[in-house]
């Protein structure tokens, strides 16, 4: 009888465990199928862009086609147009160089403001940190007249160095912030350390302090070039010279004259600008995450 009992035990249990088992991987499948739908959720308009980019004027303004289809045989005459028609290449080189100088500046000098204020015991510090943050939070179109004056001051007028000199007022505060909040995550006892083996508080913060704040600097240099590859209101106020413009502005205003719009061209340029900057993104996401979580809880 025992061993009826035993036996009558183990199958019990054999059975709930299969059905943990098969719930585990009903859970499993859920969760794959909800995260691919997500996906194609996400990269919806990008594929709607992608194909819209090749697709024939009469396929594309018929109301009855499917947008994601190809109604009519595709072309590649919209995106011949953007590179020979349009100063494109241009508008891309002027935003990397510009976006690339911002994030240089940016570094050199929200680093050094983030470590005073994070490690030098002031009773300023902390206000001073929320006022630096406070001044990101002013809107540019409160701004970009006073910052014209500037420009016109320093004779830059119509030019792309101008877009150097204005962006780090917008990155700085915000990275300050940021790294603020990052590098007090960091215990103290680590560059003291580094200056009890003999090195000077530079030499303990650039070999001690960077390498573990890099998450943040991480951050702070996707955030950056986002930022000036996407702003609009100072680029389209300081740049009106075609051989000077960036994407965020000559790419809609050589592709958009008047009431005409030149839509696959747009679309072209819009996935050409989108996929290099969401593979690099996509590439540091977690360092990304990480420097923005942490600076957001420590700050």
């Amino acid at each position: 009888m025992a061993a009826v009992d035993a036996v009558a035990t183990d199958n019990g249990i054999e059975v709930l465990r299969r059905r943990a088992i098969r719930r585990h991987r009903l859970a499993r499948v859920g969760l794959y199928l909800a995260a691919i739908a997500a996906a194609l959720i996400c990269a919806g308009p990008f594929l709607w862009s992608l194909i819209t980019a090749f697709k024939q004027s009469p396929d594309l303004y018929q109301r009855d086609n499917n947008p994601f289809l190809y109604n009519l045989p595709s072309t590649r005459k919209h995106v011949a147009y953007l590179f020979q028609e349009t100063a494109f290449l241009t508008f891309v080189w002027n935003t990397l160089w510009v976006g690339l100088l911002v994030v240089m500046i940016t570094l050199v000098l929200s680093l050094p403001a983030a470590y005073a204020l994070a490690r030098l015991d002031r009773p300023w510090s902390g206000p001073m940190a929320i006022a630096i943050f406070f001044v990101y939070l002013v809107p540019p179109t409160l701004l970009f007249l006073s910052l014209s004056r500037l420009v016109v001051a320093v004779h830059l007028q119509d030019n792309t160095w101008s877009l150097v000199l204005v962006y780090p007022t917008i990155t700085i505060p915000v990275s300050v912030w940021l790294l603020v909040g990052f590098l007090k995550g960091i215990p103290k006892d680590i560059e003291e350390q580094a200056m009890v083996d003999g090195y000077s508080r530079l030499g303990a913060f650039v070999r001690a302090v960077v390498p573990l704040v890099f998450p943040g600097i991480v951050a702070v240099v996707v955030f950056t070039f986002t930022l000036t590859a996407s702003e609009f209101i100072y680029a389209l106020a300081f740049v009106a010279p075609t051989a000077e413009k960036v994407i965020s502005t000559g790419v809609p205003t050589e592709l958009v004259r008047g009431d005409v719009f030149f839509w696959q061209s747009l679309q072209a340029a819009t996935v050409l600008v989108a996929f290099p900057i969401a593979f690099v993104f996509n590439l540091f996401l977690d360092r990304f995450i990480a420097g923005f979580t942490m600076g957001a809880v420590k700050g």
